[in-house]
């Protein structure tokens, strides 16, 4: 890496992750995301980029970048890249698998049992002065143990949620392209995503959102979810049709948990966050001390090594390595 090289960060690091950036390093010195007119500014001038989830890397970017080496990105996904035409460029993206998987996997539990328990209920009503004495009938919800629960996506964060559905004697099943080889182990059996949505107490999305996942879960899939079922999102918010969860929310019929939704944030008047059965929090899903500084940690190192031309410990178009030194 030469000292002369040009690096943006859009947006300040956790953690106190901010210490481990080259000093010649821009960060974006504002209050929340880099403004998109801001990033399109800078484009032509940067060597590396270590940006967010929030931020559009699309080709329109990339064609104003051509001194762009390397993308590093803090997130797991990287469905807000274009990944083919960063590929197309030369330029790796990096992202930050593993490191948060366990805590993403807690926060889906949390949101699970929260809503599934009718939690968030239960606070507004002291809040609002209507409890009375202590009644049988108050507030009933469901249970975990000894219930099915239903994983789209059986990767890391869907692997971990299982174990989790393991320790709360739950029945797992799960969705997903192809039948897995750790899922014997996690006692997981293999179903369409139609038998998921249709069988599960509970179904938990996990998927990463594609072009042919967008809207996966569709009125239609809402519409075969058991009466009193309840849906929990911790992946990206358009793998949910939100229009149909409305609709489908509005009955009574289902409980639902995102920690994503499209946009991100909600605005304050949207019908979700009115209703008593749905629980909304801020893609909160990664957000402990600890597991926020590894991911800034992993970003980091992954823009050092793409500035450096060594391969990225951990890189969305893997196939770009054949052009970098072993």
């Amino acid at each position: 890496m030469n000292s002369g090289e040009a690096v943006l960060v859009t947006h300040s690091l956790p953690a106190g992750a901010d210490s481990t950036l080259a000093a010649e390093w821009e960060v974006w010195p504002g209050a929340g995301a880099m403004p998109r007119s801001e990033l399109m500014a800078r484009a032509g001038e940067i060597d590396g980029l270590l940006c967010m989830l929030v931020d559009d890397i699309d080709a329109e970017f990339l064609t104003t970048a051509p001194r762009l080496r390397v993308i590093s990105q803090m997130a797991v996904g990287v469905d807000n890249i274009d990944l083919a035409a960063a590929t197309a460029a030369g330029i790796p993206v990096g992202h930050t698998p593993g490191v948060l998987t366990e805590t993403t996997a807690d926060t889906a539990f949390a949101l699970l049992a929260a809503a599934c328990r009718r939690l968030p209920e239960g606070q507004r009503a002291l809040q609002e002065g209507v409890v009375g004495e202590w009644d049988p009938g108050f507030l009933l919800g469901g249970d975990l143990f000894d219930t099915t629960l239903g994983i789209v996506g059986l990767g890391r964060i869907g692997q971990a949620v299982a174990r989790r559905g393991m320790g709360f004697g739950m029945r797992i099943l799960y969705s997903g392209p192809r039948p897995k080889a750790v899922a014997p182990r996690l006692e997981a059996d293999h179903v369409s995503f139609d038998t998921l949505m249709a069988t599960a107490d509970h179904v938990l999305i996990t998927a990463p959102l594609t072009s042919a996942t967008r809207h996966l879960v569709d009125a239609a899939a809402l519409a075969r979810m058991r009466d009193g079922a309840t849906l929990v999102n911790v992946a990206r918010g358009g793998l949910v049709d939100q229009d149909a969860l409305v609709r489908e929310a509005a009955t009574g019929r289902i409980r639902a948990a995102l920690d994503v939704t499209e946009p991100e944030p909600l605005d304050p008047g949207h019908p979700l966050l009115a209703m008593p059965n749905v629980l909304v929090v801020p893609h909160l899903g990664s957000a402990s001390v600890r597991t926020r500084r590894a991911m800034a940690d992993m970003a980091v190192a992954n823009l050092r090594a793409g500035l450096a031309g060594e391969r990225l410990a951990a890189c969305a178009n893997p196939d770009i390595h054949s052009r970098f030194a072993d």
